[in-house]
């Protein structure tokens, strides 16, 4: 799905007493009118007329709301049955309304506005409007009620030992998630709408004094920049705000758990929540982080520290056990020991196929049932995938297809890219991969070896935010290297936010 630019207008909506000023009439029926003509006469749109008790052809108010959108007991109780309530004993027009509103209507947040693209803005987002005949004003109720998911435990990021909760499609839940873990006065959020049609809201998140404020202020430019239709998911966000748009690594750090946001925001990050989806960006992003997973401080830093040098072996064994192979297999046998090179000569012996296209064939196919895992439904899923790997595999070595190291090789490559815990990560890898076995399959291990030092200078040029992406390896900052490679105890982590 593409939310992209529209190219021709809508059918024009009727003018009927529209004011071109864009402030509202002190005409209330005219006002009303005007709603359905803006809003097309929906079905979910509910006016209710507030007519007086003692003249029944006068109305006196109109209450507006979206179905649906809106907390209809919170309407009817504190809204329609107090100004009911105060018509019985009052039988004029409310025209001093910002003086009686507080007290007539008994709503936690009331404001009033002139202006009808705000009218036309709270209606939308959930807000119930009150309008007065003879008055040009509107009040406006907070009584959104949108329907939300109950908080989950994270799908893409588990953990053995932490907190099991994590964001749901709410932006507020969302927010507030993060707040119950920092009660400081020092956060601070910033809301944004994006889209000139779907208006998604959007905060920003930070901890003042900790965060950078060039980079704070760098985020609030970027965001407000976004020329788009509509944001479905966060990653339109960060396609429209990462500094190289054509590279293949992820630039912005992504994550469903609040622990790990409140880590970055500690750590003087900044946080970009987006209405309608769980995964919350984190900037700047560097490379390491990308390795660390939030048990790695839930747990003894010995332990931490050697899964997560297990992870960078897996990433490279990811991209390289399959490249290398073939390298060694079609250009270099004499790097082989003798005994090895004879096992494997005489598994291919019966193997109708080159060697790229018999590793090439079974990178697609562990590709496939990868995707398939996925997508089927998750009671079958699992079973689908592992069952359909062994069976594959199997039975390719038996028809002789494929060698029984071919398959040892791709499965190895394969498993380790899950070691990983952050999915952009993972599809690096899976890119990367098919890119390393085209050149070895030409030229061996030059070949692997010239591709390797291209992604390493591309790598970087890179920046996020302006931060270098091999930062803090490259420049090489050493009071910074304890949360890189390993992971130092906690004390000596968690010191920025004793700076002020």
């Amino acid at each position: 799905m593409r939310i992209g630019r529209f190219h021709k207008k809508s059918e024009e909506k009727p003018t009927t007493n529209r004011i071109n000023d864009g402030t509202l009439s002190d005409d209330m029926n005219e006002n009303v009118m005007r709603v359905k003509n803006e809003l097309g006469h929906s079905a979910d749109l509910s006016v209710r007329l507030i007519e007086s008790p003692h003249h029944k052809s006068v109305v006196h108010a109109a209450v507006i709301h979206l179905d649906g959108m809106a907390d209809a007991n919170m309407i009817n109780e504190n809204i329609v049955n107090p100004l009911i309530e105060w018509f019985k004993e009052n039988d004029q027009i409310l025209t001093e309304m910002e003086e009686r509103a507080g007290r007539i209507l008994t709503v936690s947040q009331l404001t009033v506005k002139e202006s009808w693209q705000e009218l036309i803005s709270s209606v939308l987002t959930g807000d119930t409007v009150v309008l007065v005949n003879g008055n040009t004003k509107a009040i406006i109720a907070s009584t959104k009620s949108q329907p939300s998911r109950a908080i989950t435990e994270p799908t893409s990021q588990t953990v053995i030992r932490g907190p099991k909760d994590s964001f749901t499609e709410n932006l507020r839940t969302n927010t507030s998630l993060i707040r119950a873990r920092i009660q400081n006065p020092d956060v601070r959020l910033v809301s944004m709408k994006v889209g000139s049609v779907t208006q998604t809201d959007i905060a920003i998140m930070y901890i003042q004094g900790i965060a950078d404020e060039s980079i704070v202020k760098e985020v609030k430019e970027r965001v407000k920049g976004i020329d788009i239709d509509g944001v479905l998911e966060s990653n339109y966000i960060e396609e429209m705000i990462r500094d190289d748009s054509m590279t293949i690594f992820p630039l912005l750090l992504n994550t469903e758990r609040p622990d790990a946001v409140v880590g970055n925001l500690l750590e003087g990050r900044i946080a970009i929540i987006i209405h309608g989806t769980p995964f919350v960006l984190i900037v700047p992003a560097v490379f390491s982080q990308f390795f660390q997973s939030p048990e790695d401080y839930y747990q003894n830093q010995y332990i931490s520290s050697s899964l997560r040098l297990l992870r960078f072996g897996a990433f490279f064994l990811s991209m390289y056990a399959s490249s290398i192979y073939l390298a060694l297999i079609t250009h270099h046998q004499g790097l082989i020991p003798t005994t090895l090179i004879v096992s494997l000569m005489a598994q291919r012996e019966n193997v109708p196929f080159p060697a790229i296209v018999e590793i090439f064939v079974m990178e697609i196919a562990f590709e496939i049932l990868r995707e398939a895992g996925i997508r089927m439904p998750r009671a079958i899923g699992p079973a689908v995938s592992i069952v359909g790997a062994l069976i594959l595999g199997q039975a390719a070595v038996e028809a002789g297809f494929v060698g029984a190291a071919v398959v040892i090789i791709v499965a190895i490559s394969a498993i380790s890219s899950f070691t990983l815990p952050n999915t952009s990560l993972v599809n690096v890898t899976r890119g990367i991969r098919f890119m390393l076995l085209f050149v070895s399959a030409f030229i061996g291990l030059y070949g692997v070896l010239l591709f390797s030092l291209c992604i390493l200078l591309h790598m970087s040029s890179l920046r996020s935010f302006g931060v270098p992406y091999f930062a803090p390896i490259a420049p090489f900052r050493f009071k910074e290297q304890k949360d890189v490679l390993f992971r130092f105890p906690l004390p000596s982590l968690f010191k920025k936010s004793s700076r002020k």
